[in-house]
């Protein structure tokens, strides 16, 4: 009979295929070298000048959740944009802040546009490892918005009809507010009375429920709210932009807070490299507290604080909610006064002075509206100038020049093809007249119109330094927003809870490899072992991968990573089976290894295409978390299957098949007599 193919590859193995078995070796052992030493591994094969390759000395890349950071969240104003644009719009605000954030030394951010429930647009801004986010903060905000307008030669005013009928109107809508509101003061049911009477469609029917608002959502209303008792309406009723609302205050709470903190850590600490005593420690934080006070924290957080990830900016924590600071730290923090330093607090990274810069209130709110009208209402939104199409979009480049006739800074700007076209239109239908420079919002140029312009080139001018010029030159070269924007929430997330996570990952992996290998030996004996030198050898590659690509790692990610795991132990489980399947049906050992992989391959790449096809699915339309799952999830499913088929069987061909006869026990089958 002739030799079967799998038969003559167990057999003692010739020059080339020991050769491909070496190269394996030796690429797993680079990559583990890559994982695990990095530079030293470098300098040890350089002291003792060793024919091996160097590896590219490039750390872990994680991801905010791991690495620390903050989380921004950006209202972008779509208001003045046509309803078929606002996506787009939105979308070159997207890329605008990233190339501003990069700009500005912020690498690898992650910038997302979200869409609320009620229509709104949202930009979320994730920084991980940024150690100066005020100033990143600052950036992003001071990103400008450049508009061209003209004078808006429409206007008009209400006619005296229009006037009173308006005054009319809003005085009736005043009488019934204060009926409603008398009616409240009465103990008076309100969520009934909102259900007969609030004009507010969207929670007329919910009694006037609104949910939570918060001081940073709206700072008026924080006035109001914080008048009023917890449980109680107001007395009377308030003139909003709507209408005469009557508002209740059904809870409170705060929902963040912004702070800065002082950190003496000591010996044996969590994350101390310090050698001070606990009790030194503790002396001298009682010494900083006692000449601490709101204006020499900064400093004092500086020169003293064993905190180096916020340290050099004075101990700045920016905003953050509940349960992201060690609990000791955040019931401090909570519970005291704004503008105050707590007393001495000690968690588990050592002791704590805590400066409570601000606080965010917000509250659950019920409200009965009465509307209004307004000169808006009746003529339509009006302005002393109208929008031109032509805006930052347009824009080639900004750069810095000097006025010849007094020598002062302006900033000369050049535009596309488009906006030289649109500029020589404006200017043309607008000789003698004024065309206004609008950047964020406020007019800082409106030169007269002398003459048509061409060339697609238009100066702004003023009481610019020099600094100014650049800085604006710069800013605009950088991408000026399609949209304006407003930061309504800051989230920081310590390195130190970063750091957690990581450990915690890590024990879960160890713990979970542990049992995988406890299993694979127990029930697979010998070939269960060769499964766990291929499994460490996928997590070895996977790691040096995630490191070259490289992969940003978060919390998901390591999530999809061990899910991978358990996939390439599945693999191996289908050869396994599929092989003592053959055993038992009479086949010779090596007819039986050669059956186990041919047959078990169909499923295993069923199954793991029909993964890699959903991990795709997701990498192209899922957000930030679930795609560090999916990138992860896909890479390991490919490695599992090179694990599972290539080094498994790389590992068989170390072994002889007479071998294999003679130690059929390790396999858990033995001759049938």
């Amino acid at each position: 009979m002739a030799e079967s193919r799998f038969t003559r590859m167990l057999k003692p193995r010739g020059k080339g295929k020991t050769w491909r078995s070496f190269l394996i070796i030796l690429v797993i052992i680079v990559a583990g070298c890559l994982v695990v030493f990095g530079a030293d591994y470098n300098r040890f094969v350089s002291a003792y000048k060793l024919p091996l390759p160097h590896v590219k000395e490039v750390p872990f890349r994680l991801g905010l959740d791991l690495l620390g950071g903050s989380q921004l969240t950006y209202d972008a104003d779509v208001s003045a944009v046509p309803a078929g644009e606002q996506s787009a719009a939105v979308e070159g605000a997207r890329d605008v802040i990233e190339k501003r954030v990069n700009v500005f030394g912020v690498s690898e951010p992650l910038v997302q546009v979200n869409r609320a429930a009620d229509g709104k647009y949202r930009i979320s801004v994730e920084l991980a490892g940024i150690k100066d986010i005020g100033e990143a903060i600052k950036k992003i905000g001071e990103t400008p918005l450049l508009e061209f307008k003209e004078q808006n030669t429409t206007r008009r005013e209400l006619t005296a009809a229009e006037k009173k009928d308006l005054e009319a109107f809003n005085a009736k809508a005043k009488k019934q507010a204060d009926e409603i509101s008398a009616k409240v003061n009465a103990n008076g049911d309100f969520s009934a009375l909102a259900k007969q009477y609030s004009q507010d469609d969207l929670s007329k029917d919910k009694g006037g429920e609104v949910g939570w608002l918060s001081k940073r959502d709206n700072a008026d209303l924080d006035k109001i709210a914080s008048a009023i008792p917890v449980g109680q309406a107001a007395k009377t009723p308030t003139l909003t932009a709507e209408g005469y609302d009557i508002i209740k205050v059904n809870e409170r709470r705060i929902k963040e807070v912004k702070a800065s903190h002082l950190l003496l850590c000591y010996k044996g600490a969590e994350g101390c490299t310090s050698e001070m005593s606990k009790e030194d420690a503790y002396k001298k934080i009682k010494e900083l507290k006692a000449q601490a006070n709101p204006k020499n924290f900064a400093d004092l957080v500086k020169k003293n604080s064993t905190d180096a990830s916020n340290k050099d900016r004075g101990g700045d924590l920016g905003w953050f909610g509940r349960d992201i600071m060690a609990k000791p730290f955040e019931d401090a923090v909570f519970a005291q006064k704004t503008g105050t330093i707590s007393f001495v607090v000690e968690t588990k990274f050592g002791y704590h002075l805590i400066y409570k810069a601000d606080e965010n209130p917000e509250y659950r709110l019920s409200h009965i509206l009465t509307k209004t009208k307004s000169t808006e209402d009746i003529l339509g939104p009006q302005s002393d100038w109208k929008n031109t199409e032509l805006g930052g979009k347009n824009l080639k480049r900004a750069t810095v020049q000097f006025n010849p006739s007094d020598n002062t800074p302006e900033v000369s700007l050049e535009f596309d093809d488009a906006g030289a076209k649109m500029f020589e239109e404006i200017t043309g239908r607008n000789v003698g007249k004024p065309v206004a420079i609008f950047l964020d919002g406020y007019a800082i140029s409106t030169p007269n119109v002398n003459e048509k312009i061409t060339g697609g080139k238009a100066v702004i001018s003023g009481s610019f330094s020099i600094t100014e010029a650049r800085d604006l030159s710069k800013r605009l070269n950088a991408g000026a927003l399609p949209v304006p924007i407003t930061l309504v929430n800051q989230q920081t997330v310590g390195a130190s809870l970063g750091q957690q996570s990581v450990d915690n990952s890590l024990k879960a992996g160890f713990i979970g490899l542990i049992l995988v290998a406890l299993f694979m030996i127990i029930f697979y004996r010998f070939l269960g072992f060769l499964s766990i030198i291929a499994l460490a050898a996928y997590g070895i590659l996977s790691l040096a991968i995630f490191k070259l690509w490289p992969v940003t790692i978060t919390l998901s990610g390591i999530a999809g990573f061990i899910l991978s795991i358990g996939m390439a132990v599945d693999a191996n489980i289908l050869i396994f089976e599929r092989l003592k399947e053959e055993l038992r049906n009479g086949k010779s050992l090596s007819m039986a290894i050669q059956e186990g992989f041919t047959r078990a391959w169909p499923s295993i790449r069923d199954s793991n295409l029909t993964t890699i096809l959903t991990t795709l699915v997701l990498i192209e339309f899922s957000t930030s978390i679930i795609k560090g799952f999916a990138i992860t999830l896909l890479l390991g499913t490919l490695l599992s299957m090179f694990s599972a088929i290539t080094l498994t069987r790389n590992l068989l061909r170390l072994f002889s098949e007479q071998w294999f006869e003679k130690h059929r026990w390790l396999i858990g089958y033995k001759h049938k007599n």
